[in-house]
């Protein structure tokens, strides 16, 4: 009988072919028809350090990594000791006989596989280990070989020759036979395909790139920083394919200052960054809400505070997002759930920025950004483009229409002109009758400085009259379980996932719960979240920080609400197992519970 799931981890030290393996039996594997999802953790070293990448497959939709491994596939001693302990009863452990060789242990099955005497010996490429690892992962669960020749021939191997490609062939095929000849339980690790077509494998910073491009943004300035890297690399392949550019800049705060420029000139702009830049970004995106400038700024959340954990999973940078200012800024923050997810937010991020003329913030984290699932093409007649309220000139009027003053001659053009909605139209440089001054001083609707205390208020009341309008325009928020049930998970990000299974686990045990995550985090949907609060006895928030950040949140919206908090923060995503357990520890009426010491430990 088919398994409905698997979970491999592949674990190794860095420049050992870990990735190269890991992403090679994704990618074959969502080829022949499976869902899959993965998780990697680079070292944070610039070279070696205990790596691994984790690949959960099944017929099914996945939502999260999975709790426990199934095989784990050691290539040193290092990978067998930081990984073992994940290893669930009964597992198995596939290790390279040349590093190691691990004591009996009656709690899971090893197999010593040759790994580098094959390739050393019989194929005759010793960097070609890598190869005869991918061979013995598919062998494991059934995938058949000829779906990574493929991948093999369409690759970049296929370029450095027929010997070469001939021989990493040959060892994909030793290390699928060395799997058919010893491994006795394959069988019981076999996984029916669900034979789905039309799927694609991203990650969230390829999907995010993407949704970007769809959005219609044509530059990009950014400094390498983990894990954020990956979008601007995508998007120096494929932005000057379309006219546009990106520009490695020396610092966070001249990348943002590139996009605040560049959006001020009429070019949609964006800039991915982490914690660190986040902070540095900070002055500037503030410029940004003051001179009303469309800006996009995706944070792929990091382990910190200061440089942290920068491969490790946090969900810590809320705050900063929406508070993370001096004086009183109007901003939007979103955070995508899935993979799938990060297009749509990141096409509703540019929609919204040009709309209402703020910054946007996409609180993108560790896990979404490495993930990488089999999902369907997005479908791009759904996607509807937005973009900013312009000025064009025209002779003396009326002086009816937003964003013109009635006077003798040529009307006058005001780029802060108060109105009912908070949006002015917004100049671009060069047209005619359109000069303004973009300052980050206070100023009138003509765009002069002022000091002057009724303005100021008058014009604070219009900036914050944009976010009215953003709410009506907030993108639906994502539901899971029973609407009826009394057990309520309000949360945020790509806990979600592993919120919704917890509730398929619970819902096999009689117990119903329903779950709510916000794509848009600030400002507070309050008319999504109060129809989901209305029938909640308890109201569970997990979250991946030690503060309960999104928990403090709705607590300032929410006075008469006993939010139960449910907090890991030691770098790493929540287990399911760990918010199923959570539904036993609450109390049997509404109340406060501090679940921060029993959370200490590691999901």
């Amino acid at each position: 009988m088919a398994r409905e799931d698997l979970v491999i981890r592949i674990a190794g030290e860095a420049g050992e072919g870990v990735l190269i393996t890991g992403q090679m039996v994704t990618q074959a594997t969502a080829r022949a028809g499976y869902y899959v999802l993965t998780d990697s953790v680079p070292p944070a070293e610039i070279k070696g350090g205990y790596s691994f990448y984790q690949i959960r497959l099944s017929e099914q939709r996945l939502r999260a990594r999975g709790d426990l491994v199934d095989v784990l596939l050691a290539f040193n001693q290092e990978a067998f000791d930081n990984s073992i302990e994940q290893l669930r009863d009964g597992g198995i452990l596939i290790y390279d006989s040349a590093e190691l060789h691990p004591a009996a242990n009656d709690r899971y099955r090893a197999y010593a596989v040759p790994l580098t005497d094959i390739a050393k010996n019989q194929v005759e490429l010793t960097l070609a280990k890598n190869m005869v690892a991918v061979g013995v992962v598919a062998g494991l669960f059934g995938l058949d070989p000829q779906h990574v020749h493929r991948l093999l021939m369409e690759s970049k191997l296929a370029k450095k020759g027929e010997d070469i490609l001939n021989k990493n062939l040959k060892a994909v095929d030793l290390g699928y036979a060395f799997v058919q000849e010893n491994v006795a339980e394959r069988g019981s690790l076999e996984v029916r395909p669900s034979k789905l077509e039309g799927r694609i494998v991203l990650s969230g910073n390829h999907a995010v790139a993407l949704g970007a491009l769809v959005a219609g943004c044509r530059r990009y300035a950014g400094y390498p920083i983990t894990p954020a890297t990956d979008i601007m690399e995508f998007l120096a392949d494929e932005l000057p394919r379309l006219g546009g550019a990106v520009i490695q800049a020396e610092d966070e705060i001249a990348a943002i200052g590139m996009v605040v420029g560049a959006s001020y000139a009429g070019q949609k702009s964006m800039t991915a960054t982490s914690g660190p830049g986040i902070s540095l970004m900070t002055e500037m995106l503030g410029l940004a809400s003051m001179a009303e400038i469309p800006t996009v700024v995706i944070d792929c959340q990091r382990a910190g505070p200061s440089t942290g954990m920068p491969t490790r999973h946090e969900q810590g940078d809320l705050n900063i997002a929406v508070y993370g200012a001096h004086g009183e800024v109007q901003r939007v923050v979103l955070a995508p759930t899935s993979v799938m997810d990060c297009f749509w937010t990141t096409v509703d991020a540019f929609n919204l920025a040009e709309e209402f003329q703020l910054p946007v913030i996409v609180l993108q984290d560790t896990v979404l950004a490495v993930r990488t699932e089999s999902i369907p093409r997005p479908d791009l007649s759904r996607v509807k483009i937005v973009n900013r309220s312009t000025f064009a000139y025209r002779d003396a009027g009326d002086g009816k229409e937003p964003g013109y003053d009635a006077t003798s001659g040529p009307e006058q053009y005001l780029r802060y002109q108060i109105t009912a909605d908070g949006i002015s139209p917004m100049a671009i440089p060069g047209t005619l009758g359109g000069a303004y001054v973009a300052t980050g001083l206070e100023h009138t609707q003509a765009a002069n400085t002022s000091s002057d205390a009724r303005n100021h208020s008058a014009m604070t009341e219009k900036r914050f009259r944009k976010l009215e309008g953003v709410l009506k325009k907030a993108p639906p928020a994502h539901e899971y379980g029973d609407p009826s049930a009394d057990v309520g998970f309000l949360t945020w990000g790509s806990t979600f996932g592993v919120v919704a299974e917890a509730i398929d686990r619970l819902a096999a045990r009689g117990i119903k719960a329903h779950a709510l995550a916000p794509r848009m985090v600030w400002p507070l949907p309050t008319h999504q979240i109060d129809a989901f609060l209305r029938n909640k006895r308890q109201v569970i928030v997990p979250e991946v920080n030690y503060t309960g950040q999104f928990a403090q949140l709705l607590k300032t919206h929410y006075q008469n609400v006993e939010f139960i908090r449910l907090n890991v923060y030691g770098g790493q995503p929540f287990s399911v197992t760990r918010v199923v357990e959570s539904v036993d520890k609450v109390p049997a009426t509404n109340g406060t519970v501090d679940t921060r010491k029993e959370a200490a430990v590691h999901a």
